[in-house]
């Protein structure tokens, strides 16, 4: 069975979101990535081992940053989640890179 974990980042944003339809949104989001963790895309350089799943809802691009670590199950870890404005100058700084 896949396990999600969530990180504070990704936490707070879902936790602050008070729109239901955007809300369902990420949650179908994560049910696919629970699925097949390679619906993402797999980013490079810096941000290698990360993927990103985009989400459009209301004109606007919001993104889903995850990575998978297998322990004695995969697990997805959701990293972040927000606007795609300077979504992946923030997701650099919270990481330390």
């Amino acid at each position: 069975m896949t396990e999600v974990r969530f990180l504070p980042p990704a936490a707070k944003f879902l936790k602050k979101c008070k729109d239901k339809k955007l809300k369902l949104l990420y949650q179908q989001a994560i049910d696919k990535i629970k699925e097949n963790h390679t619906v993402g895309e797999a980013k490079s350089g810096d941000l290698a081992g990360i993927y990103g799943y985009n989400i459009y809802y209301n004109k606007t691009n919001y993104e889903l940053a995850y990575r998978v670590e297998y322990v004695e199950n995969k697990i997805i870890i959701v990293i972040m989640a927000g606007t795609r404005e300077n979504f992946y100058n923030e997701l650099k700084r919270y990481m330390n890179i």
